[in-house]
């Protein structure tokens, strides 16, 4: 009878880590199960490589890719570029410019100057940093300056130049951000492309109701984030 005790003893010593086991891993096997169905659950955030628009039409995607490389981002390069420096960008009339960018307005916004200026605001300064931190996993920032045909060609290049450059410099200072040179594309484009319309009153816009004449639009910055997989 110890003997039959014995044996079972020893056969039930022999079975239980194999019980442990298999009860361990049915448990794990729940959980992981669980754990999947609650991620499923969960609202996904976006990421670049997931964001892709309605408006990142082919079209735009080319002009995007062609700036990011002209403009120092998706290679070794200078800090933001004018359209000579971007051959697709050069060749497109201003209206065929804008219209790309029409369907943007949810998510960009513009920052109007004062005449001759390339200083930002209190009101430029807000609208920028809520714009800036409305990221949703987009991977390019982009800061599309302008300048009103007031002056010469090349005062107005400058100009737009400094106006891009001030929101970069206000971003780099407010936020100090480490990939900030990799996440901020410049394109200026002078007086060459002064080609918004009163249609754009209706952006988000540093500038009042009464500041929305083409000339007060055209001395100003287009910024947004780019939502799209390029």
């Amino acid at each position: 009878m110890q003997r039959i005790i014995a044996i079972a003893a020893a056969t039930f010593l022999l079975l239980l880590p194999v019980v442990l086991v298999s009860a361990w891993t049915r448990a794990a096997e729940a959980r992981l199960a669980q754990a999947e169905a609650e991620e499923a659950e969960a609202p996904q955030v976006a990421v670049a490589a997931q964001a892709n628009e309605a408006y990142c039409t082919p079209a735009l995607k080319k002009i995007l890719r062609r700036v990011l490389q002209s403009c120092g981002l998706l290679q070794a390069g200078g800090r933001g570029c004018q359209p000579a420096d971007a051959r697709s960008v050069a060749t497109m009339s201003g209206d065929d410019f804008n219209a790309l960018f029409m369907p943007m307005q949810k998510r960009g916004g513009i920052v109007q100057y004062e005449k001759a200026s390339a200083e930002l605001d209190t009101q430029d300064h807000g609208l920028v940093d809520r714009l800036f931190a409305d990221r949703r996993g987009a991977s390019y920032f982009l800061v599309v300056s302008r300048a009103s045909p007031e002056g010469s060609e090349q005062t107005n290049r400058e100009l737009s130049r400094a106006r891009a450059e001030s929101v970069l410099a206000h971003l780099d200072e407010t936020f100090e951000d480490p990939e900030l040179q990799q996440q901020v594309g410049l394109l200026w484009l002078g007086e060459e492309f002064a080609q918004l319309d009163p249609s754009f009153c209706d952006w988000k816009r540093s500038g009042g109701e009464q500041s929305c004449t083409p000339e007060d639009l055209n001395r100003s910055a287009f910024v947004t984030w780019i939502d799209c997989t390029l």
